[in-house]
């Protein structure tokens, strides 16, 4: 089966084209913005203008545009290719990549948050979560987060903040998406937003 991977959910926006588990076509930037004028474009610049039988998306958390820009996107192709769509988190994602360079070793992921706070989650060796993803400021993120290995877009500061450990400083990206765990696939395509959100109902 032919696969299209998507994951514009933080400042970098990735596509990955698979036959099986092999990548055949791969893109990866670090935008920082204008993920809706590239990602397309990206897409269609890979083997076969990226058509495939599935699409796997990011559903976050992260950048609330970016993550909503992916899915609308892997709807939108999923319809008009009739293919499969499944969403995976971003965190599980970077835990895919650092998985791939070294397997078998618990870790945790350390992604750009809002509002000055950090996303954090924990895994296990086979990348399954500990726990929920959340959403800490950086000095709570620090003291919760024991893991020896991190990674992720705010690891170094992560490590350097609470002195110990290693960090690998990494961008969610595509062509890990099939390695992320089957358990953690889902046909529900909603954002995981990883925090409360700020506006509030009146009373």
């Amino acid at each position: 089966m032919r696969t299209l991977a998507i994951e514009c959910a933080t400042e970098a926006c990735s596509v990955a084209l698979f036959e099986g588990d092999t990548v055949v076509a791969h893109d990866h930037r670090v935008l920082g913005r204008g993920h809706a004028e590239r990602l397309v474009p990206m897409i269609a610049a890979l083997l076969d203008r990226g058509r495939a039988e599935r699409i796997l998306v990011s559903l976050g958390p992260g950048s609330f545009t970016g993550v909503r820009i992916g899915i609308a996107t892997a709807r939108a192709l999923a319809y008009a290719w009739n293919a499969q769509i499944s969403g995976y988190p971003t965190l599980a994602l970077v835990a895919a990549a650092m998985r791939a360079d070294r397997p078998g070793q618990p870790l945790a992921v350390c992604n750009t948050g809002g509002h000055g706070e950090w996303f954090v989650q924990k895994f296990d060796a086979s990348g399954m979560p500990e726990g929920e993803v959340r959403s800490l400021a950086p000095e709570v993120a620090a003291s919760a987060i024991g893991t020896a290995r991190v990674g992720g877009t705010q690891a170094e500061a992560l490590v350097a903040q609470r002195g110990h450990g290693e960090a690998s400083s990494l961008h969610p990206d595509a062509r890990f998406a099939v390695h992320v765990p089957g358990a953690l696939l889902t046909p529900e395509i909603r954002p995981i937003y990883g925090r409360a959100p700020d506006a509030r109902l009146p009373g």
